[in-house]
């Protein structure tokens, strides 16, 4: 099956350095919880995001779908973005090298 990335950023950059409003903070739950029932049922392999706390950031979710469509469809679907928390966009992609566990510890200096 065809993998996607996915990119998406807060449609209001000033929720991760002042904090998300209430309404920002559920949506963002359910957008994690959307996201972690994907990769239950093995569609989502990868999600996180950069750390920086201002305009600059933004998240990544790695996934695969039978089509462009259904891909597409992932990123609507998802509660942050329906809610209008967050903004995004899909890419077709194609996995060229992946190690291990990318959770393991490194011994990298």
């Amino acid at each position: 099956m065809p993998h996607y990335l996915y990119r998406i950023e807060p449609t209001r950059p000033a929720m991760l350095a002042d904090g998300p409003t209430a309404q920002e903070a559920e949506a963002v739950a359910a957008h994690f919880d959307y996201l972690r029932a994907h990769a239950e049922r093995g569609v989502l392999f990868m999600a996180g995001r950069t750390l920086p706390a201002h305009g600059s950031s933004f998240g990544l979710a790695l996934f695969s779908a039978p089509s462009d469509a259904a891909a597409q469809a992932f990123l609507d679907e998802d509660p942050a973005l329906q809610r209008g928390v967050m903004k995004g966009e899909v890419f077709p992609f194609r996995v060229a090298l992946w190690a291990g566990d990318p959770l393991a510890p490194c011994d990298a200096d």
